[in-house]
């Protein structure tokens, strides 16, 4: 059945994934980090971008190998955060893939929309720093706008001349997947082009001291046992930096240029937790599947939140369970391998699950053994695991202070 668009008087665009972009702790680019995950390769470690030595938690999912002055002109170095310049790197390598050309589109026919839980975290410590220890005059005027949540996508705009709908959204580790569907509105109302997802970096010590104080990291010391979605030992979660921008496009205007893309997005939701007693990500799901006008036997797998923590966990576990039965679909968490992103993490759990409708695998989840019995999930783990007729995927995202979103991607029809 067609779907139709009421408010604009005409059938919904279905709206495809072209161009991805990745910069992870475990791979600089999206080619690199896939075969990271299919390897198993864990991007958390020690921590190297600040002396995290009297903290408790030492360990991090930390982009090494990234020479900024290697990926960013010399002009913006002054008035850019790490967060800003991994966003530039991820939509540049995006467009690229796409093969779009965003300058032959009407002036406002492209647009920028991005979600970044800390801001220009690092950039806003050393202007505090300045101010402190030497003073006002010491501070950069880029401090106006560096930090701000909204800097990757005014960057990325004025870099690639999309003059289009810009904005930024601010939801914690869903808000990969929230920017994505407001992306997916945008190209339905008629724009042709929107560069979109998460990225986050905080590894400062200001930034650090946010982490530690929500108290939900593990204190784990080993990179390969800290992080254990699901299992019986997991007792908190590891936090990383960097994340994956897409280039979303009207299908049918894709295919007129010779794109297929990587998938469909084909449905997407949002929902708020009504406090600690009443969770509502299974109704995020339930949302997101009903707008793909799909039901729960026809996914395919699923990519979970996977907080580390057991009572989320159980509530993730229970929503599954409650969907699809017991052992009812496979479920992955290949963040096992680069930590919790902040907004970057669902958006680069999108991108996961695109590549793996694309090529019929699932990455696995590591440092998980198996989940816990009670859990009565079908966990990918060890190795990744085969599904040559994977269409369907479900990713869901959490973040602090009760936000949830779901996702639903699929495969291009043939």
């Amino acid at each position: 059945m067609e779907r139709f668009d009421a408010a604009a008087g005409r059938p919904a665009a279905e709206v495809v994934v072209t161009g991805i972009g990745v910069v992870a702790p475990n791979g600089l680019d999206a080619g690199a980090w896939w075969r990271a995950l299919l390897a198993g390769a864990n991007g958390i470690r020690p921590i190297n971008r600040f002396d995290a030595s009297g903290y408790p938690v030492r360990i991090a999912g930390e982009i090494t190998g990234f020479v900024d002055e290697d990926h960013i002109p010399s002009r913006l170095l002054p008035s850019t955060d790490r967060v800003t310049r991994l966003g530039l790197v991820a939509a540049k390598e995006a467009l690229e893939d796409s093969g779009a050309d965003p300058a032959a589109l009407s002036g406002y026919g492209a647009g920028v929309i991005t979600a970044s839980a800390a801001g220009g975290t690092e950039f806003g410590q050393r202007g505090l720093e300045a101010l402190w220890g030497k003073g006002t005059k010491y501070v950069s005027a880029y401090q106006s706008f560096a930090w701000f949540h909204a800097a990757n996508t005014a960057q990325i705009s004025i870099r690639h001349a999309l003059r289009g709908p810009g904005t930024a959204l601010v939801s914690e580790q869903a808000g990969g997947i929230d920017a994505i569907a407001r992306a997916r509105r945008e190209i339905r109302k008629g724009v042709s082009l929107m560069v979109t997802g998460g990225i986050d970096s905080a590894l400062c010590p200001w930034g650090w001291a946010a982490h530690l104080a929500d108290g939900r990291m593990t204190t784990v010391p080993d990179p390969d046992r800290a992080y254990l979605p699901f299992d019986e030992a997991a007792g908190g979660h590891v936090v990383g930096e960097g994340g994956a921008l897409l280039v979303l496009e009207d299908a049918a205007a894709a295919a007129a240029r010779g794109a297929t893309g990587y998938g469909v997005v084909a449905g997407c939701a949002a929902t708020f937790d009504g406090g600690p007693d009443l969770p509502r990500l299974r109704e995020a799901a339930e949302l997101a599947l009903a707008d793909a006008r799909l039901a729960p036997h026809e996914v395919d797998v699923v990519f979970a939140d996977a907080a580390g923590e057991p009572a989320a966990d159980r509530v993730e576990a229970a929503a599954l369970e409650a969907l699809f039965g017991p052992y009812g679909v496979p479920v992955t968490a290949p963040k096992s391998m680069t930590g919790r992103l902040g907004a970057g993490g669902s958006s680069l759990d999108v991108a996961a699950a695109l590549f793996a409708l694309r090529e019929g695998v699932v990455p696995p989840t590591t440092g998980t053994v198996r989940a816990a019995a009670d859990y009565r999930l079908d966990l990918v783990t060890g190795a990744p695991r085969q599904l040559p007729g994977l269409r369907t995927a479900l990713v869901l995202a959490r973040g602090r202070g009760g936000f949830n979103s779901a996702a639903v991607v699929r495969a291009v029809a043939a």
